[in-house]
């Protein structure tokens, strides 16, 4: 490095070598004149034209000089430019690596923020998921539990009679059916309706073979399939018969019975693929229910229940009717005698009116001291004077 003029320059730049060259020539030049010189002392005939030729050289060294010194300033010039360039270039290069990183922050921040709040959505629907499939896990157990609930026939039994108290307990008021009712023949029905005669008391069986029911949809072969749709009618034929000689009694019962299925399906089942065993139930005067129809059954025996026992109290609403006619006689006559009272009380009111007024004209007359109309009366004034008090009072 080296500083020329204030400014620094690289030794390996080519116009500073250019620069040092051309120095160089300069110095072997004056090295030539001073040598020139010497030999001028020897020969003044020889320095004339060395002289002419050293004025010619100082000529060029003067323009080399002038060269040097454009030279120099050019690159000064350049050198400044370079520096406002690169200085410009820096500047630049700091600004535009402070927007990058301005914006490279934004962004890192709004995906920090969106990348929070992306993993809190997914904890909540993981809670979510988590809890569902808890629900999931208890609804499977459920299941199962009730699975093993009907695949005894001591349990399925309970299941249907907590089912038929379920919907009977909210159809009918608590007057109007029994359970667990021990009939003349020594047979305990489920539930016994307390309806009017006729039709009179009617059984409600809760107890249904569902071995059957549950082979048939099992099956996967045709095979398999007529064979449990044979053994689901033989139960069926045979349930509807016990129902039928178990809880139909002449005299005690009504002339017919309701067998209740717990399940939908068993009678959706029985009604599209056995509408014969529907039509032997009602031969025998056994009609099957499910929950729905049930529910719609004991309505309308609600309506019938209502509908006689408004009939049981008309009498009493007749009777009921008749002393509220009498007690409306009664309150007739005592508002006409209180209507009396208030007119013989009028008529008081209206004399008091008069004498009070009277008073009044009396007192006003004794206080102005008018005691000329107060002047002793004749005998026939007196006498006219009562009488017309006695008219007036």
């Amino acid at each position: 490095m080296m500083e020329i003029g204030g400014t620094t320059y690289a030794l390996d730049d080519p116009l500073v070598l250019a620069g040092l060259g051309l120095g160089a020539v300069l110095l072997l030049l004056l090295l030539l004149v001073v040598l020139a010189v010497r030999s001028a002392s020897r020969s003044a005939r020889a320095a004339e034209p060395l002289g002419r030729h050293m004025a010619q050289l100082g000529e060029q060294v003067r323009a080399l000089s002038d060269g040097q010194h454009q030279l120099s300033g050019g690159l000064r010039h350049v050198s400044e430019a370079q520096s406002l360039a690169q200085s410009q270039m820096v500047q630049t290069m700091e600004r535009r690596l402070e927007e990058v990183q301005k914006s490279m922050g934004e962004t890192l921040h709004g995906t920090a923020v969106r990348t929070t709040r992306s993993l809190t959505e997914l904890q909540e629907r993981l809670a979510t998921i988590d809890k569902a499939q808890a629900n999931i896990e208890k609804l499977s157990g459920d299941v199962l539990s009730l699975q093993d609930i009907l695949s005894n026939k001591q349990t399925r039994g309970a299941f249907g009679e907590i089912q038929l108290n379920d919907i009977v307990t909210k159809a009918l008021p608590s007057d109007a059916y029994s359970f667990q009712v021990t009939l003349a023949n020594g047979k305990r029905a489920d539930c016994l309706i307390h309806l009017p005669n006729p039709p009179g008391p009617i059984v409600i069986d809760s107890k249904f073979p569902l071995e059957a029911y549950e082979a048939l949809r099992a099956a996967e072969t045709q095979a398999q399939v007529q064979e449990a749709a044979r053994q689901m009618r033989t139960a069926l034929r045979a349930h509807i018969r016990a129902i039928s000689e178990k809880y139909i009694i002449d005299g005690e019962t009504a002339d017919g019975a309701l067998m209740f299925l717990p399940s939908e399906a068993v009678y959706a089942e029985l009604h599209a693929n056995f509408a014969d065993l529907v039509r032997e139930g009602f031969a025998k005067r056994v009609w099957i229910v499910s929950p729905t129809t049930c529910m719609a059954t004991l309505n309308t025996m609600r309506a019938v229940l209502k509908d006689a026992r408004m009939r049981e109290q008309a009498g009493a609403i007749r009777r009921e009717l008749g002393l509220l006619h009498k007690d409306v006689e009664r309150l007739g006559d005592r508002v006409e005698n209180l209507d009396r009272h208030f007119a013989l009380a009028q008529k008081d009111i209206s004399e008091i009116k008069i004498s009070a007024g009277k008073a009044g004209q009396r007192a006003r007359r004794l206080d102005n001291f008018d005691f000329e109309e107060l002047a002793p009366e004749t005998p026939g004034e007196k006498l006219a004077a009562s009488l017309a008090t006695g008219s007036e009072d």
